[in-house]
């Protein structure tokens, strides 16, 4: 009887199996053990994240409202140059402020001269407006490059850490803890890529809004040269 108690109670000790704890991972964990390095990385990755996304809103509004252009506007200013109204032509450029508006007045502050001089003018100020529309904008192109390197080299400096943590333990160092310094490590890679990534797809698209804005413009040079053009 007490050998069936015995093994009764053994075959319940077997039925019961241990409890794992599950080990959850937090964001803010990851960022915030990772070491002096780590942290130094993880910083400096948000401030060109912040760079980055100040940068493209920034040339995403300016860009738009170069981008505005009345649908009259070139109407107006063949009228007032076919009737010889310079000086309303003219006016008329500085009310919209835009960079066509801008090529346009360069065009009209040079009617007399020979077409040659006033294309080369025109072409002059083309290559101004698009030097303004494009402030800046390399900065994202450098962020996207350097983002995910920078990232790198924090992982690179966990993984130096984490093995000299096991050469100086001997080998006895705790596969837990060497683990969590690993994948820990991993975080500034992660973080370097998002960060690449996002400054990469804003230049891409900004660089995109600027060829409509250069094609606007070449548009409206073409129109003014053929208003000059016209028989009087």
């Amino acid at each position: 009887m007490l050998n069936f108690f015995i093994q009764d109670g053994a075959e319940v000790a077997q039925d019961v199996e241990p409890v794992v704890e599950e080990k959850t991972l937090s964001i803010m964990e990851l960022l915030m053990n990772g070491g002096v390095a780590g942290q130094i990385i993880i910083a400096v990755l948000f401030v060109l994240l912040f760079v980055a996304v100040y940068i493209y809103f920034e040339r995403l509004f300016a860009i738009k409202a170069a981008s505005k252009m009345d649908n009259n506007f070139m109407h107006q200013i063949r009228d007032n140059v076919s009737s010889g109204n310079i000086q309303a032509a003219k006016l008329l450029c500085a009310q919209h402020k835009t960079p066509v508006a801008n090529l346009t007045e360069k065009g009209i502050s040079r009617i007399g001269s020979p077409l040659e001089d006033i294309n080369t003018a025109i072409e002059n100020a083309g290559r101004l407006e698009v030097y303004k529309l494009e402030k800046n904008v390399s900065v994202l192109a450098t962020i996207a490059g350097a983002a995910p390197m920078i990232g790198f080299l924090g992982t690179v400096i966990g993984m130096v850490l984490a093995f000299h943590q096991l050469a100086t333990s001997s080998g006895q160092a705790e596969m837990g803890s060497l683990a969590e310094g690993i994948y820990t490590a991993m975080t500034t890679t992660v973080a370097g890529l998002i960060v690449g990534i996002i400054a990469y797809m804003g230049y891409n698209h900004l660089v995109v809004k600027t060829d409509k804005v250069v094609h606007q413009m070449e548009a409206t040079a073409v129109d003014f040269l053929d208003i000059l053009n016209e028989p009087a």
